[in-house]
C-alpha cells in the first residue's frame, strides 16, 4: 500500500480512533506494509496533513494527532509545527502542557469515532 494514499491512511486512523488508542509511526507504517525509516516517516507526515485537511473540511476531529512516537506517546515535530496555526501552542512539545493538549485532542477523536 502506498504511504501517499491518504484515504488508506485515514481508514487506519479511523479504526484506531474507534478502538480508542493511538498508533506509533512504526505501527502505522507496518499496517501500510512498510518498515520504519525516517524517509518513510516524513512521507507519512505529508499524507497525515492531507488526512487532517479532509477531516477539517468534513467537520470531523483531526486524526494525525493519533500518530505518536513510541518513546513518549506524543506526536513528532512535524505535527507540532504543522498544527501551530490551529492550536496556538507555544509550550514545550514534550512537557505536561503538550501531554494535556494531545490527550484532549485524542479524546475528541476517540469520542467522535466511537459513536460511528
Amino acid at each position: 500500500m502506498s504511504i501517499a494514499d491518504w484515504q488508506e491512511v485515514r481508514a487506519h486512523l479511523v479504526s484506531a480512533a474507534s478502538a480508542g488508542h493511538p498508533l506509533t509511526y512504526s505501527e502505522l507504517l507496518e499496517r501500510l506494509g512498510h518498515r520504519f525509516t525516517r524517509p518513510k516517516m516524513r512521507a507519512l507526515c505529508q499524507t497525515l496533513t492531507k488526512v487532517d485537511e479532509d477531516a477539517e473540511a468534513s467537520g470531523e476531529p483531526e486524526l494525525a494527532v493519533l500518530v505518536v512516537r513510541q518513546s513518549d506517546g506524543l506526536p513528532g515535530q512535524g505535527w507540532w509545527t504543522g498544527s501551530w496555526e490551529k492550536h496556538r501552542f507555544t509550550g514545550d512539545w514534550t512537557g505536561p502542557a503538550a501531554r494535556e493538549l494531545i490527550d484532549r485532542l485524542q479524546r475528541q477523536a476517540f469520542a467522535y469515532w466511537a459513536e460511528r
